[in-house]
């Protein structure tokens, strides 16, 4: 049996496993995914010990993503984000990667403009936030040929990031009607709407040729993408960027296409 997993603390309520174990059934592997919640203090000895105890793959959430880093091979992506989100044990030394600037685009792709890859090439992207999913959301914009506008509340943040992502600019988030207006896709990457029944931004800067895209998944539907669809905009919910990164984390450990169907329905029981 092929043992994978997540490590993070706390990792209770994560909708990786049973989104992750429906994949396995329903491409008939022998396969298993557990949680991890060490200490920070013992994350170096938890990434060895699941290396030597012959664990395929792991997944990373917080707050361990920056520390990962220094603990395995980045690839280029995870290196340039500063952050890794899937080790892969299959090498001579362990590898990371990080899956959510990927599966961000592809929901865009998928939902934001009915499967077209090439949509995002050339378009004007807003992001709000410049924290660990802004920094993912950042940079797989901007790989797929993107202008990305960068806003959050510390405004020297948002610069200091877009200095690192191609063809980007840093704002504040009181900039973000302006920035909207000139925009064809919004994705919040902050957590407003997580607790509190708050958009991000006026409603009224809203309009139908947008794309907007929530990180947020629970709730589902947050007070920015009810705003959003009211304005006739295109919607893409948080749980579409779940679901992708964790099919990207799948196909690398595996090498096999991600059922994303099973996957998807697995995920959204549980929301």
């Amino acid at each position: 049996m092929d043992v994978y997993g997540l490590v993070g603390n706390p990792v209770e309520h994560s909708l990786s496993p049973p989104m992750h174990e429906a994949a396995y059934e329903a491409r008939g592997l022998d396969a298993r995914y557990v949680t991890f919640e060490p200490q920070p203090e013992t994350l170096e000895r938890a990434i060895d010990g699941a290396d030597a105890l012959g664990v395929r793959g792991l997944n990373v959430t917080i707050p361990f993503k920056r520390d990962a880093l220094d603990l395995v091979e980045p690839d280029d992506l995870a290196d340039r984000i500063g952050a890794v989100n899937t080790i892969d044990f299959g090498g001579d030394r362990p590898t990371g990667h990080n899956t959510d600037a990927v599966g961000a685009v592809r929901a865009l792709s998928e939902h934001g403009f009915d499967g077209d890859e090439t949509a995002i090439d050339g378009a004007t992207a807003v992001v709000a936030g410049a924290g660990g999913a802004g920094r993912a959301i950042a940079f797989g914009l901007a790989d797929a040929g993107a202008t990305v506008r960068i806003a959050n509340r510390t405004t020297s943040r948002a610069e200091s990031l877009a200095d690192a992502v191609p063809a980007a600019t840093g704002h504040s988030l009181s900039e973000l009607p302006a920035l909207v207006k000139e925009a064809s896709i919004l994705v919040n990457a902050t957590s407003v709407g997580l607790d509190e029944d708050e958009s991000i931004v006026d409603p009224t800067a809203l309009r139908a040729d947008l794309v907007v895209m929530d990180a947020v998944y629970s709730p589902i539907e947050t007070r920015l993408l009810e705003a959003a669809a009211a304005r006739g905009a295109r919607t893409v919910d948080g749980a579409w960027m779940l679901l992708y990164q964790g099919a990207a984390a799948f196909e690398r450990w595996t090498g096999l296409d991600a059922p994303v169907d099973p996957m998807n329905d697995a995920l959204r029981a549980r929301l």
